[in-house]
């Protein structure tokens, strides 16, 4: 069985059916592995059962140690594979986690936030950290970000095609602008805003790497991330006593259930409620 071919078949169904760049590549690693696993035991992808994806999915668990998200992706992933490769339905509804977790989303404080801009003294790093921050962008849609996307005229900055394949705005800092001025007179980018050294997007390695460098120099101990700075934003406009609806367009969120998580975190934050251990 050439996995390989199978590989290449199933990315160009995704593609027809205008998925994502990351979806894409996060269908394609699972279902890699998937069938890599069922090559060794010389099983063709078209006699596979649900007991053997089953079967794989328990491997998963117990010797990978993967998390409920992560199950869910690898059974969605096999689920789009049979049906767009194969023709085929296989039923894998069980194998789905039936609860679903409800961490409360990781954040920096605002001094936090204002350390790690104190401590960077690349411009070019300077500008994704606020960029993640001021306008709660996901990271993929700062590797998207073009030249012409920051409009200083309106003050805002496009997001084209985001997650949902929805365009929106959001509003672009006044402070950002000027850096960024000042990093494009230096980087000259060509066409998107961030590029790589031989042009083209930057990627999404480097820019984890600058926001966790960055924390450390700033001595924050927390694994800090790109999602974590959109976390901060949409928790600090709340704090800021920003109405949810808005903080839900902004981020880009279908529903603003979506958004109320954040509510969670103020709501303690803010609470006048003492631990009982002060009161003793």
């Amino acid at each position: 069985m050439d996995v390989q071919n199978w590989l290449l078949l199933f990315e160009k169904k995704l593609i027809i059916q205008r998925y994502s760049n990351a979806t894409n590549e996060n269908y394609k690693s699972c279902v890699s592995q998937f069938l890599q696993l069922a090559s060794k035991k010389f099983i063709h992808p078209k006699h596979i059962s649900a007991t053997d994806v089953e079967k794989y999915v328990f491997w998963l668990i117990k010797k990978k140690n993967i998390g409920d998200s992560y199950q869910r992706m690898t059974i969605a992933s096999i689920e789009k594979f049979y049906s767009l490769v194969l023709n085929k339905t296989i039923n894998l509804k069980h194998l789905y986690p039936k609860r679903k977790t409800h961490a409360l989303p990781e954040y920096l404080s605002k001094a936090e936030i204002k350390r790690m801009l104190e401590v960077e003294n690349n411009i070019k790093h300077t500008c994704i950290i606020e960029l993640l921050y001021s306008g709660g962008l996901r990271l993929s849609e700062l590797l998207n970000l073009k030249i012409s996307d920051i409009d200083s005229s309106s003050m805002i900055i496009h997001i084209r095609m985001a997650k949902g394949k929805k365009d929106r705005k959001v509003m672009l800092s006044a402070v950002l602008l000027a850096h960024l001025r000042k990093y494009y007179k230096t980087w000259f980018p060509s066409e998107f805003l961030f590029e790589g050294q031989h042009g083209g997007q930057y990627s999404e390695r480097s820019v984890q790497a600058v926001v966790r460098d960055t924390a450390r120099k700033a001595g924050i101990r927390k694994s800090v991330t790109p999602h974590m700075l959109r976390h901060s934003f949409a928790t600090h406009l709340l704090e800021n006593g920003t109405d949810i609806r808005y903080i839900q367009e902004l981020l880009g969120h279908q529903s603003v259930k979506t958004t109320e998580i954040y509510t969670h975190i103020v709501d303690i934050s803010k609470s006048k409620i003492k631990s009982p251990l002060d009161l003793l």
